[in-house]
């Protein structure tokens, strides 16, 4: 399988993503966070943009975020239990997997996802986190878990011109959680998990500046 093309491919995604401001339509607002969605062209699903601004500079937040092992993710994100890379194809790419617990009141088992993630530095100073679903011979289907797969989603930590101690967080979801749950169920959980996870962020990088 080649890892590194589908993660560029998936940062190209990104990119595309970003760019485009098209057919976005909003589903949830709070404090830190505007949350829209439109109909993925990957999956029978939603892909979901989330777009904030956080009190600290890129690399606090980055720090926070990034999809290493042993990184302050599991600490803070209530729908990240655990994280291991799997393999290292390269510096910035790499093949993980990650469990999450249950969730929404238990109606969603706990889920296993296993990804191949980029990371990347533009000029800007602006990074980026990519990912997409892959097999790997290494992260067979687990009893206890229901395999969940990731569509070409990702986080870009953006400088705010001007604004050294602030930066803009623009998140893309797309998710397929696997099993048997009530389309009601999926489009009421990721709104409020994204809204969650943004607050939780924000809560983190308070932490880290302390």
């Amino acid at each position: 399988m080649d890892y590194a093309g589908l993660a560029e491919s998936a940062a190209d995604k990104m990119g595309l993503y970003r760019r485009d401001a098209d057919g976005w339509r909003s589903c949830r607002r709070t404090d830190e966070v505007a949350v829209s969605w439109r109909p993925s062209a990957e999956f029978a699903g939603n892909v979901y943009r989330a777009e904030g601004t956080v009190a600290a500079r890129p690399q606090q937040v980055w720090e926070c975020i990034k999809p290493v092992a042993g990184g302050l993710r599991t600490k803070w994100d209530q729908n990240v239990k655990d994280f291991e890379v799997v393999q290292a194809v390269s510096d910035a790419v790499s093949v993980c997997r990650t469990t999450t617990p249950s969730a929404f009141m238990k109606i969603i088992s706990p889920r296993e996802f296993v990804d191949v993630i980029l990371m990347r530095q533009y000029e800007d100073g602006t990074m980026l986190s990519a990912a997409t679903n892959v097999e790997h011979p290494l992260c067979p289907p687990q009893a206890n878990f229901v395999r969940g797969y990731n569509y070409p989603c990702g986080c870009f930590c953006i400088p705010l011109p001007g604004e050294p101690e602030r930066t803009q967080l623009l998140s893309f979801f797309q998710t397929d959680l696997g099993g048997y749950l009530p389309q009601t169920v999926v489009d009421s959980f990721f709104p409020a998990s994204i809204a969650g996870f943004y607050s939780n962020l924000t809560k983190a990088v308070k932490a880290l500046k302390a």
